[in-house]
């Protein structure tokens, strides 16, 4: 089944069991077979050459699933070793059940061991699953550390073992899978964090529920999905102008820092926007302009000289640059008070963590984990240790569009749904990403007119380009110039 949109917390993943099992009648037993259904259709198509398995049950639903997964498997015609971490007598409900039918029909459990782990083809992780809270106890750690020395591949059953379904943090240990099939709805975990590492490659299966609720909850986060480059997009007109496009104002370019002023500006160009002026410390003025001479450049000595150039633009990117000094605070606090819409980035953001100011709905801030943790007075690991709150967190206190940069970006606004960007890789940890993600974000706003779309697509395109750069010659020394050079293919799509 191809991977939805939606994306959901445990919480909402038990609500949904429960809605069928009440509403629509269900047995949570059919519902577990059905799951282990789907693992056995998972296993036979990513290893088709595989012969036998090891499936490592728990004491929860998890180690339910594993053992249905067991007793199919052995029917389709797998070797099948059940290997229990939890003694069955401990077992309740239709764990319980899902053991019973195992050994009634002539099923071995044994303990796990490495050996045994080693002696098969393919790990079934039905270990911990969704329903774990707190950290991995000692024996299972240790059954977890076992898995990962197998040097066997893992199917995970629903989320790889130890790793938090709502943040993708491991809490203490977690399993690291080839592959995970899960269930009922994707969760958040799988995505965020170190779940993409974690997980492997995914695989989901709705237990046929998603057609038959009458309606699902209103999900957590979404996935980003490529037609939304053409929704804010569109094919131009023959007849367009480049005032047609927006005139965006970068400012930026402190003493001694004209390239990442230019690194915004130049995206901002390759994303179609018609006009771009970037406004920089005088002595930069020749680095921006001999280097890109289709932007427009004004030097600003002074914080009042911005008034003209912003009374001409449509929005205003600020911060590529910027410095922390005193030129730099008059020039933050001219283009505040001007009453444009803002992007607003880097040193910007950190000016504006020493002195908060009020809320407002018209501007877009994209922090990186340590300016967020700067905005929001914590340290950049505890906004790491919860990237959805920590972006909740920074829409509460200061409004507008949020962007929150890194592996998984996410992007929030206040009464709809936060999306997530699962593109992007880690070639673009450099110098200067940042900034070519301001450009980008406010190129693609000075056309549709729109934040909200204007930050979800900027977010898009810029990942996209990152990949499309890293595929020409590998991750390691990808710099922000090899992503702008991509970025006018990603959005003509």
């Amino acid at each position: 089944m191809r991977l939805p949109a939606a994306l959901y917390s445990s919480a909402q993943v038990r609500a949904i069991d429960r809605l069928a099992i009440e509403t629509l009648g269900i047995p949570g037993y059919a519902l577990m077979c059905r799951a282990g259904e789907a693992a056995v259709r998972c296993l036979r198509s990513r290893w088709p050459a595989a012969r036998s398995l090891a499936v490592v049950c728990g004491a929860g639903n998890n180690g339910g699933d594993g053992y249905v997964t067991a007793r199919l498997a052995r029917d389709a015609g797998f070797e099948v070793r059940v290997l229990a971490v939890s003694p069955p007598e401990r077992l309740r409900g239709d764990a319980l059940r899902a053991c019973e039918d195992w050994r009634a029909g002539g099923g071995p459990i044994q303990s796990c061991s490495a050996q045994a782990l080693a002696a098969c083809d393919v790990i079934v992780d039905g270990l911990l699953g969704t329903g774990l809270a707190g950290e991995v106890r000692a024996e299972s750690a240790q059954v977890i550390a076992a898995i990962n020395a197998s040097g066997r591949a893992v199917l995970a059953l629903d989320v790889p073992s130890g790793l938090d379904a709502d943040t993708g943090v491991p809490l203490g240990a977690a399993v690291r899978a080839e592959c995970t099939v899960t269930f009922v709805a994707l969760k958040t975990g799988l995505f965020l964090g170190e779940g993409p590492s974690h997980g492997g490659v995914l695989y989901f299966d709705d237990l046929a529920l998603t057609d038959a609720l009458p309606q699902m909850p209103v999900p957590r986060l979404e996935r980003l999905l490529a037609g939304e480059i053409t929704q804010a997009l569109p094919p131009r007109a023959r007849a367009a102008n480049k005032g047609d496009f927006g005139h965006v104002l970068i400012v930026g370019g402190g003493r001694g820092m004209p390239g990442a002023a230019r690194l915004a500006g130049e995206a901002c160009l390759r994303v179609g926007a018609g006009r771009v002026t970037v406004a920089v410390e005088p002595r930069n003025v020749a680095a921006v302009s001999a280097g890109r001479p289709e932007l427009m450049c004004r030097a600003v000595q002074e914080p009042a000289e911005l008034r003209d150039a912003a009374a001409r633009c449509d929005l205003i990117a600020v911060g590529p640059g910027l410095g922390q000094d005193a030129w730099a605070r008059g020039v933050l606090d001219a283009v505040l008070g001007c009453g444009k819409p803002l992007v607003v980035d880097a040193d910007a953001l950190n000016l504006l963590a020493a002195e908060p100011m009020a809320a407002r709905p018209d501007w877009v801030l994209t922090p990186h984990p340590g300016e967020a943790g700067r905005l929001l007075g914590c340290p950049s690991a505890a906004v790491q240790s919860d990237r959805p709150g920590a972006l909740d967190a920074l829409l509460g206190r200061y409004g507008g569009t949020v962007v929150l940069k890194g592996a998984g970006s996410l992007i929030g606004r206040a009464g709809e749904v936060p999306a997530l960007c699962e593109h992007g890789n880690p070639g673009m940890a450099s110098p200067g990403m940042g900034d070519v993600l301001t450009g980008v974000i406010a190129g693609i706003w000075a056309q549709c007119r729109d934040p909200w779309r204007a930050a979800r697509t900027g977010v898009l395109v810029h990942a996209l380009a990152g990949d499309a750069a890293a595929r020409r010659e590998g991750e390691r020394g990808v710099l922000a110039g090899d992503v702008i050079r991509e970025l006018r293919r990603c959005v003509n799509v």
